[in-house]
């Protein structure tokens, strides 16, 4: 296995009374950290910044997901999410991500903004079977595109056949 996708297999956390804080250019590249993310990462302040906040983005992560996550915010628009993601020695963690654009005094988009709280075991819980599947299907296909596509409609279905209308209403569903 690459070294870049070593895992461990261990589960970090944070307290429930910590937040970790992240913001990124327009790109997705790191412009701030704090230090409860520089601590749950593992990664130092100097790696961090200026990296592609991918660097944490765990295998197990369906891809569709952060390609909703971009829809969503290059719109203007907030969205929260879980997301498992990898420490710099392999370790996991997930969070309750709430992301959002940060605006100019033009109103354009200059960059976004991400808090993560530790999120609810039961939520982690009930997301991760169609974390699960959602990767299935983005592996199932020999075309990566194609693999993303296909995840995200099933996505995108899921949510409705669930009785929601927007992702974000299935995920605060999931919160309670």
């Amino acid at each position: 296995m690459a070294a870049d996708l070593f895992l461990t297999g261990k589960e970090r956390s944070f307290r429930p009374d910590e937040i970790i804080v992240s913001k990124t250019d327009r790109t997705g590249k790191i412009t701030y950290a704090n230090d409860v993310f520089i601590a749950m990462s593992g990664y130092s302040e100097d790696e961090l910044l200026g990296a592609p906040h991918s660097i944490l983005r765990h295998p197990a992560m369906p891809r569709c997901v952060f390609r909703l996550l971009w829809d969503v915010i290059e719109l203007g628009d907030e969205i929260f999410a879980y997301v498992l993601n990898r420490a710099k020695n392999g370790d996991e963690y997930w969070v309750f991500a709430h992301v959002t654009p940060n605006f100019g005094p033009d109103g354009a988009i200059v960059g976004y903004h991400s808090n993560r709280r530790v999120p609810k075991q039961s939520a982690v819980d009930t997301v991760k079977p169609l974390y699960a599947q959602l990767l299935e299907i983005e592996k199932s296909n020999p075309d990566r595109k194609a693999g993303l596509e296909q995840s995200y409609a099933a996505l995108k279905a899921t949510v409705g056949q669930l009785g929601f209308s927007s992702y974000d209403q299935l995920i605060f569903a999931i919160c309670r």
